[in-house]
């Protein structure tokens, strides 16, 4: 590992290489590390040759050898990983739900130092930190004009303490700096402003590369940064100029062909090349777009692919620096003397894009883009694509998962007072209910065989009466980096509302519309295209600067619909332009929620139903009558490119960044603490100090086998950390609000799990506490419940209840997963929460890439069940008591291949299995030996002095 305190640009490399060159542009002149001094090299695919780089520049002797530089140099692309590397990133990028806690985590490592007689003024950021705060903007308000500025100072009611806390940290910690609330998303204001895709630090100039502590950083794979998502805890170890211990990765090349035809959006074809990369398995894999067809790839879709990495299992998804990349650096506003560096760094280094020359890859897909065609994705994956022909057949498909019994759609007929309340032109493809309400269920014309309805009468004192079934689309989101950044769908969505709107259609009354930006550009491009009228006569008034509904900050149903649904156990419908659709993530009150693009985001909240047929069914009719169909009001590729030519300029964002750090009024007025360490409030509800370090010696204590362990939670496959980690609402009766009530809290201060990350006494309470969490411990019980065995019979309990008991009693705890155990975006409590808890080892059947790494940063030992077995085949139910041996080896040196597990059943019998130690990297043995991550970075630096 890097002793920390070495800087990131290292002038100290050995050298092995004699790489160490200097680069002249114009009148500047920059020392650089040439990869053509290193043989084969030159033929390494373009994310290789950015890591070959990074090993050139930080080679010591050590950790990052001679050999090391030239395995990367001799990659073989069809070897499967063996070679582990340190790869030092450049910078971090970090949003305020996860950044909150990383700045805790340094605020008590500085304590901690002091304690074990350091200095705490070594615990600083070596490379540098910026933390956008675009997490916290919760939905209350929307479809107004005042709901903006509403939602913003609710936003600073709830979170005045965290904010505080932040720019303590920025101004008490060197290279960190903060994006105040009300700017945009991390990831779109990353690739339009912080990313300068040539680094230059301390005369060294060098590739940019990051890390950031949410999966999406890979958006800025589309500038042609290497760089991905890790959880708090690496990204902490990465300021503290740790490097990310990997294996050398397999390069999948995808090659592009082909254009998108008209009506095609950059949405479909990322959700067309998510679901063929989850289908061709690109879990710890590079994917690199190449060939002929890059070129016409713009920027802004590079960078929606870029972003939906995480959706298709890889660790980044890259594309080359080309003239692309140069024209969107110039647009977005960096300078002529950036842009210089960045070409001739890129040219002079051979990664300049040529599609003359194809470099040889690990892997081969192609896609043709014409053959692209219009998507959505749903009800709970983002890689569960389904044709936008075939959504209402897929809809009818899956609702019968989620609705109990099939109930008959009675017959309807039109009420005269209802037509005059809610005439055609508003009514769209509505029936009208027997009790004169609007119907969110399809006309018999659209046909209901065979689809479950619940027809339900809703009254609200804004829309009058309307009726709800299952399918009514609840939410209708444009939000999330993801499209936000793109402004060819979101003028495209500008502009179909705007047909929509001639036409006389309006958004149904029971949609939460939503419209959430993920920079201010987005705004004044709208204004100068003269759009936001013809938006917000949809309810689509901004929200917003901030992920929004993407997390599940999409704030409160009104009361009467979400009554309505919970009353009656309706499944209704999300649809959001957003990454991510996990069950339980989007709203309490939603069931069922799809990805598209945001022209579909309208089109569906004009339809107000997934049960829609766009080719056959109209939105509505015009005020002569006429039937609406969605190709009627789809604007034409062209309409789209000479809006953006006219409404987009570099002005916009010049001026939108150019105080980006000052932030408003309210943000500069907030009192801010200062001292190099924190003073610590023992009433705060959102900042406390962890106790990761509470009583840890200044060397480690040899790690042990497992003895006595009790499973408190037995899961299937594909569960997400969204399932595991705190996130959303903090419901009444939890723990987590049980504790917040005790501490003085009121239920409508709660705030959301995620604005309080920087409390691990919320935190825990919240692990393994989402409401679509099935733990096989209890039968046809969804939520944060288990089965407490200290207890006579196992009694049903809350897992964080469960867990205090077991902890009370010195009794260790295992989870059991499925399948792609981890994948999804909450990070870092996911394990966190994992291990405070009190879970000592988690078996699956196969592990996502960084939730794997994470539980062993946190002193948690991931297992595998043998190749092929699985608790179930091992007919595990999880009453068992578990022994785990052989990890003892590890106090030698050695990391086991397997460990010995044995479950004990009640009547005596057992269960015995070798299991596979997912313990990848020496680096990783030496975290877990230490007792994860933070540890052991805070004994080298007391070592290091």
């Amino acid at each position: 590992m890097t002793t920390p305190g070495v800087d990131v640009s290292s002038n100290d490399s050995l050298n092995s290489f004699g790489a160490r060159d200097t680069l002249e542009v114009g009148d500047n002149s920059y020392q650089i590390y040439r990869l053509d001094a290193v043989p084969g090299a030159e033929k390494l695919p373009y994310s290789l040759k950015v890591l070959a780089e990074n090993l050139l520049r930080t080679e010591d002797g050590a950790n990052i050898t001679k050999d090391h530089i030239e395995a990367i140099a001799n990659w073989d692309p069809s070897a499967e990983p063996s070679i582990e590397i340190q790869f030092t990133p450049a910078r971090v990028v970090m949003q305020d739900f996860t950044g909150v806690p990383c700045i805790v985590d340094l605020a008590t490592m500085r304590e901690a130092v002091t304690t074990l007689g350091g200095d705490p003024e070594k615990v600083n950021p070596l490379a540098p930190a910026e933390l956008v705060i675009d997490h916290s903007v919760i939905l209350d308000f929307f479809g107004g004009p005042q709901a903006f500025e509403r939602n913003v100072e609710l936003e600073y009611q709830r979170n005045g303490e965290r904010y505080q806390f932040l720019r303590w940290g920025q101004g008490a910690f060197d290279d960190f700096k903060v994006v105040p609330p009300g700017t945009g998303i991390v990831h779109q204001v990353n690739i339009e402003y912080l990313a300068p895709v040539t680094m230059v630090r301390d005369g060294v100039a060098y590739p940019d590369t990051c890390v950031g502590t949410d999966s999406h950083t890979t958006m800025v794979n589309g500038l042609g940064v290497l760089g991905w998502g890790v959880g708090g805890i690496e990204a902490e170890a990465a300021m503290l100029g740790q490097p990310v211990s990997m294996l050398i990765p397999r390069v999948v090349g995808f090659k592009l062909t082909g254009e998108i035809k008209p009506g095609v959006t950059a949405t479909d074809v990322v959700l067309t090349v998510t679901d063929m990369l989850r289908k061709h398995g690109v879990v710890g894999k590079f994917v690199e777009f190449y060939g002929k067809g890059v070129a016409e790839v713009p920027l802004a879709n590079r960078a929606t692919l870029g972003n939906m990495s995480p959706e298709f299992g890889s660790t980044a998804a890259m594309f080359p620096i080309d003239e692309e990349t140069i024209s969107y650096l110039r647009l977005t506003g960096r300078t002529e003397e950036q842009l210089a560096l960045v070409e001739a760094y890129a040219k002079e280094q051979g990664m300049w894009h040529d599609p003359d020359k194809e470099p040889v890859f690990s892997e081969y897909l192609e896609l043709d883009l014409s053959t692209v065609v219009p998507s959505i994705a749903g009800p709970k994956r983002p890689q569960d694509r389904i044709e936008l022909t075939d959504a209402k057949t897929a809809f009818r498909k899956d609702i019968h998962n989620y609705v109990e019994e099939n109930h008959p759609t009675p017959e309807t007929k039109l009420d005269e007072a209802v037509e005059e309340s809610f005439p055609a032109s508003d009514s769209a493809s509505l029936s009208f209910a027997d009790d004169g309400a609007v119907d969110a269920r399809p006309s018999a014309a659209n046909g209901s065989a065979g689809r479950p309805s619940k027809p339900i009468t809703v009254s609200t004192a804004e829309h009058g009466q309307f009726v709800l079934d299952h399918g009514a689309v609840v939410v209708a989101g444009i939000t999330s980096c993801t499209n936000t950044s793109n402004p060819s769908v979101m003028l495209g969505a500008a502009l179909l509302a705007k047909k929509a709107v001639e036409k006389g259609l309006t958004s149904k009354p029971w949609v939460k519309t939503n419209m959430a930006p993920g920079s201010q550009v987005v705004t004044d491009y709208y204004n100068k295209a003269g759009l936001w009228p013809y938006l917000e006569k949809l309810g689509y008034y901004l929200g917003g600067y901030g992920c929004t509904t993407c997390i599940g900050n999409t704030g409160p149903l009104p009361e009467e619909i979400s009554k309505a649904i919970n009353d009656n156990d309706l499944s209704v419908t999300a649809v959001l332009s957003g990454n991510r659709n996990f069950e339980g993530r989007i709203s309490p009150d939603v069931k069922m929620n799809y990805l598209a693009s945001p022209p579909l985001v309208i089109a569906y909240g004009i339809a107000g139903t997934m049960d829609f047929d766009f080719e056959s069914d109209p939105l509505g009719q015009d005020q002569d009558g006429n039937d609406v169909f969605l190709k009627d009001i789809w604007p034409s590729q062209k309409e789209i490119q000479d809006t953006i030519a006219s409404s987009i300029n570099r002005d916009m964002f010049t001026s939108s960044y150019a105080d980006v750090f000052k932030g408003d009024e309210r943000w500069r007025n907030l009192p801010t603490p200062s001292g190099n360490t924190f003073e610590w409030d023992d009433t705060s509800t959102y900042v406390r100090k962890p106790p990761y370090f509470d009583g840890m010696p200044a060397d480690p204590q040899p790690v042990t086998d497992i003895t006595g362990a009790r499973v408190l939670a037995l899961l299937g496959d594909s569960v997400t950390t969204d399932h595991i980690s705190p996130a959303g609402s903090i419901k009444k009766g939890t723990p987590a609000a049980q504790y917040l009530e005790a501490n003085g809290v009121k239920p409508e201060d709660f705030n959301s799990l995620g604005s309080r990350r920087g409390n691990h006494e919320v935190m825990i309470r919240g692990t393994f506490a989402n409401i679509r969490l099935k733990n096989q411990l209890l039968d046809d019980v969804s939520g944060g419940y288990t089965r407490d065995f200290t207890q006579p019979d196992g009694p049903q309990a809350f897992i964080y209840d469960a867990a205090q008991n077991y902890a009370a009693q010195n009794i260790p705890l295992v989870v059991l997963g499925g399948k792609e155990y981890g994948s999804g975006s909450s990070r870092d409590w996911a394990a966190k929460g994992t291990s405070l808890l009190g879970v000592r080892a988690v078996i699956t059947e196969s592990f996502e890439r960084i939730h794997r790494s994470n539980l062993i940063g946190m002193g948690v030992i991931p297992l595998q069940f043998p190749a092929g077995e699985s608790a179930a085949s091992l007919k595990l139910d999880g009453t068992e008591v578990y022994d785990i041996t052989g990890i003892e080896e590890l106090n030698n040196g050695k990391t086991p291949k397997t460990v010995h597990v044995k479950a004990t059943k009640a009547d005596g019998s057992a269960v015995e299995f070798e299991a596979v130690v997912r313990i990848d990297t020496p680096g990783e043995a030496d975290y877990y030996r230490n007792g994860g991550i933070l540890q052991y970075v805070l004994r080298n630096m007391l070592r290091a002095g």
